[in-house]
Order: structure tokens, then sequence, then C-alpha cells
């Protein structure tokens, strides 16, 4: 199945509604006063934002196709994450002089950790009797509002967000892999290990290891998206930062990261 239709499986019908003021902000997303917006994206990119979220939140009940559907399509999901990263590693891994010396090492381990990954998720959707998606055409400069493969400030910047984004999508999409219990325990154990890959590219940069605020932590006004809704103090009808502060509050519980959101923030990287 073609890999635009699977995304398109995972949008939501409130894209375009309850969480436009959200997502507006990335339609504007801009590095350095360059602008990458979703309307540049290629036509087949646009459906991704267009179809029911039904797939997306199953219901007691269910059909045992419907519970299989979310399952791969959470998976499909995953897998473009997983790719995106997988491919924005491994380039940069082969830029000529792009990588210090010092930091190889660091990224050389991630890189083989995201290719296990697009090796499992790959294997378990064909065990699923479903073929996994194609590995999208990335763009990683957005069309043209970065350039990480010539300033490594910026590789750092992008890989940050890339990793902060798949962390909180793995998180978004737990509800939708539970009715498989291999796969949810492999997720969770996924999750585990990008959270670590955030945390150490975080303090790669001289940030905290975690969010504070939906404050990315030096980071560009193009990744807002990307921390949305981090400064929630609210769980479970719980304030978190009664005791010690809104600030602590919130770094203390991370927020998900929606289908539609995810998708759209890597939508800006694929052709």
């Amino acid at each position: 199945m073609n890999i635009l239709r699977l995304l398109d499986k995972l949008s939501h019908d409130k894209f375009f509604t309850t969480e436009a003021s959200r997502l507006e902000t990335i339609t504007n997303m801009s590095l350095f006063g360059k602008k990458a917006a979703i309307a540049a994206i290629p036509l087949g990119l646009g459906t991704l934002m267009t179809t029911s979220a039904k797939a997306e939140s199953p219901k007691p009940g269910g059909t045992g196709a419907a519970f299989k559907s979310t399952l791969t399509d959470a998976l499909q999901l995953a897998l473009v994450l997983e790719y995106l990263e997988n491919e924005y590693y491994s380039i940069g891994l082969s830029t000529p002089g792009l990588i210090p010396n010092a930091d190889r090492t660091v990224f050389m381990q991630i890189s083989k950790h995201e290719s296990a990954h697009v090796s499992f998720l790959k294997s378990t959707l064909t065990s699923l009797g479903t073929a996994p998606g194609n590995k999208p055409t990335f763009d990683f400069t957005a069309n043209g509002s970065f350039s990480p493969f010539t300033d490594y400030n910026q590789f750092l910047i992008l890989a940050q967000a890339f990793e902060d984004t798949g962390v909180r999508a793995y998180k978004g999409q737990a509800g939708n892999v539970m009715s498989d219990k291999g796969v949810l325990q492999a997720a969770l154990q996924i999750h585990s290990v990008e959270a670590r890959h955030a945390s150490q590219v975080r303090r790669m940069r001289a940030n905290k290891g975690w969010i504070e605020l939906a404050d990315g932590g030096n980071m560009p006004s193009a990744t807002n998206p990307v921390y949305t809704g981090e400064d929630n103090l609210t769980q479970a009808g719980y304030n978190t930062g009664s005791l010690f502060g809104a600030a602590a509050g919130s770094a203390a519980y991370d927020e998900i990261l929606s289908g539609s959101d995810a998708t759209a923030i890597a939508s800006l990287f694929i052709v």
C-alpha cells in the first residue's frame, strides 16, 4: 500500500477545526526569515490532513479488523518517523567535516538504534499481514529553510527537534497498539531509547535533558510546534505545579503528540 495512503489514515478531522489554532503555527514555520509552509507540500501529502480520526481512538467492542487497522496505522506512522531519523543521521555521518570527532561516536550509536527500529517496524508490519510503507523522499532543508548538513549547529537543532517529536509521537500512539501486547512492549522499549536520544542531544546543545514550559531550550521559533502543549500543568485533575512551581511541574510530565501533529511536522521534510 502506498505510504501516502497509509499516512492519510492517521490524520484528524479536527486538524482544520479544533486544532487549527495550534497547527497554524506549523504552516508558518520559518528559520532565519525563510518559511516552510504546509501549503507548499506536494498535493499527495496534502491529503494527510483530510481524513477521519476514527482509527486513532478504537472503542471497546470494535471489530478485530478495526483494531488491526488502528495498530498498523500507528506502526506506519512510527516507521515514517524512524525512516526520517535514520536517513538524517546516515547523511550527517557521511558528510565530511560536519560532525566533530568528539561527537561522532554518539551519532554513530544513535544511527544504529534508528536502523534497528526501522527493521523492527518493517518486520512487525509484515508479520501482521501489512506491507510496510516505502521510505519517503526527504528534504531536510524543508524547502531551503534549514542547512543541517553545512552547519553543525543546525544539524543539532534538527536532531533535537526530530528526537523530541519522536518521543511525544510514540506516547501519542500507545493507546493504538494496546491490542497487541507484544507490539506495545516493543513500542515502549523503543520510546525509552528515543527519550534517551533526545536527552543526549539536548545536553550536547547545553540544554537540560527535559522540557520545561514548552521551551525547547535555545531553539529557533521554527521548532515551536514540536513543543506546543508541553506547558500543561494539569494531570488527571492534579495541578502539577502546586508544590514546586510551573517549570518543575510541567517538566515532571511529558506530553503526547497526536498523530496529526506528528504527521504535520514530519511532512515538512517530505518531498
